[in-house]
This record gives structure tokens, sequence and C-alpha cells, in this order.
């Protein structure tokens, strides 16, 4: 007696778990694929977003850079004219040192019978208006303004006679030469308008 088993069934019932099988896996794996994408796609846009305010703030601190850049440019041309005006300060306290020194040795010059009436100082160039009483006392002054340190050879440029008196009118200019201002000597602030007027008495 032989005994007939069939296995269809079970070869299909077999096949069709195979087949829920992959089909679960191929889910599985696209979800997990889908997933892995969607966590990439996440972390490219956190580094982008991450790069962006990177390059904001690059161009932020260029920004104040470049305004700080110009702040300090301002501050070198206030120092630099801040400089110049200090060295233009300087010059022109020398010359008032100058003009006074100057003028006070010229009337400690004065000779016997001479009365300067005007002092002017244009630049290095001295120009006087004096009156004498001789054509010896002219000299005299003359030769003592020369022998003054810093000051050159007078050069007249009139000589008159007052119509009034014998008196003779005598006006010469002379050169300043550079001389370095005594440190002890203070500067009248009615000196700097380089126009004086002395009268001495013979």
């Amino acid at each position: 007696m032989s005994v007939m088993i069939n296995l269809l069934p079970w070869r299909e019932e077999k096949r069709q778990r195979q087949t829920r099988r992959f089909h679960l896996l191929l889910v599985a794996m696209l979800v997990l694929g889908t997933a892995l994408g969607f966590l990439v796609a996440r972390l490219y846009q956190a580094e982008l977003e991450a790069q962006r305010e990177r390059n904001h703030y690059i161009t932020e601190q260029s920004r104040q850079l470049e305004a700080n850049i110009s702040e300090v440019r301002g501050y070198e041309e206030d120092a630099a004219e801040l400089s110049d005006q200090l060295a233009l300060f300087q010059t022109l306290q020398n010359e008032r040192v100058k003009t006074v020194r100057v003028f006070n040795e010229i009337a400690q010059s004065v000779a016997s019978g001479v009365i300067y009436q005007r002092l002017s100082r244009r630049g290095d160039t001295l120009s006087a208006t004096a009156e004498a009483g001789s054509d010896r006392q002219v000299s005299e002054q003359l030769r003592r303004i020369e022998k003054m340190p810093g000051l050159g050879v007078p050069q007249f440029t009139e000589v008159e006679s007052d119509s009034d008196s014998a008196r003779r009118i005598f006006r010469f200019e002379v050169n300043q030469q550079s001389v370095t201002p005594k440190d002890d000597e203070t500067a009248d602030s009615t000196s700097e308008s380089g126009d004086l007027e002395a009268r001495n008495e013979a």
C-alpha cells in the first residue's frame, strides 16, 4: 500500500511567507532610506545655516573693521593737523621772541641825538624811520645797527631834512639773520603786530 502526500499547499504557503518577508524587508529599507535621506538633508541644511551665520558674522566684522579704519584715519588726520598747528604756533612764538629781542636791542643801541619814529618788521626785513641832529649821528647809529648780532648791513632807503628844524630824517632797512632765541625771553603780545613805534630821548 502506498501513501500519497500533496506538498503543493505547503510550498505555496512557504512562497507566500517569503514574498511577505521580502515585501516587509523592502518597505523597511524604503523607510530607512527615507529617514536616512531626511537626516542627511537636515544635516546639510543645518550646515548651510551655520555657514550663512558665519558669512554674516564675517561681513559684519568686515564692516566694523572698515569703520574702525576710517575712524583711525580721521584720528591720524586730526593728529597731523594738530601737529601742523603746533609747529605753526612754535614758529610764531619763536618769531615773536625774536622780534621782541631785536626791538629791545635796537632800543638799547640808540646813539646820542637819534630818535626812532617807527620800527616795523616784515618777514626777515626790518624797516626803520628815525631822526638825528647830524650826519655823524646818522652814521653812528648805522654802525651800531651793523654791529648788532643777527643783523646784516643796513641799507638807506631815504634821507631828508626836516623843514622845521635842522634835524635829518632817515630811513633804512636791514635783513635779520637766523639767530636762536633765548629761552628766558618772554614775548609781549603787542610785538606780534609786527609794527612798533618807538621814541627815545637823546
